[in-house]
């Protein structure tokens, strides 16, 4: 099992519309695909810095649950445009993280 720790940088000012498209959207839409999202946050004093969590299984796991999102019609036309005005741009830092032995996040 792995997680992977996300961190973006979103547009000065729009970090609300960010997190409301995130909670309202993404999130939802990519945990309907079978996606475990174990964390999402915003920075405290950076207001672009944006980051979560997702929890996969396997390699296995992860490639089929990226195909199903990102190769999906949703994603293609209807949440990667709004991501495109939400977010500054690459770049975007994914760090593949395990879990210590006495993590509660395992």
């Amino acid at each position: 099992m792995f997680q992977e720790l996300r961190q973006y940088k979103i547009r000065e000012g729009k970090m609300d519309a960010w997190v409301e498209f995130m909670e309202a959207v993404i999130i939802p839409f990519q945990v309907s695909k079978g996606m475990v999202i174990t964390g999402s946050y915003r920075g405290e004093s950076d207001s672009t810095l944006y980051v979560w969590t997702r929890r996969f299984a396997s390699e296995a796991e992860r490639g089929r649950l990226y195909d199903a999102v990102y190769n999906s019609d949703t994603w293609k036309n209807d949440i990667a445009p709004k991501v495109g005005e939400l977010m500054d741009g690459p770049p975007v830092s994914v760090q593949r993280i395990v879990s210590t032995p006495f993590s509660p996040a395992q």
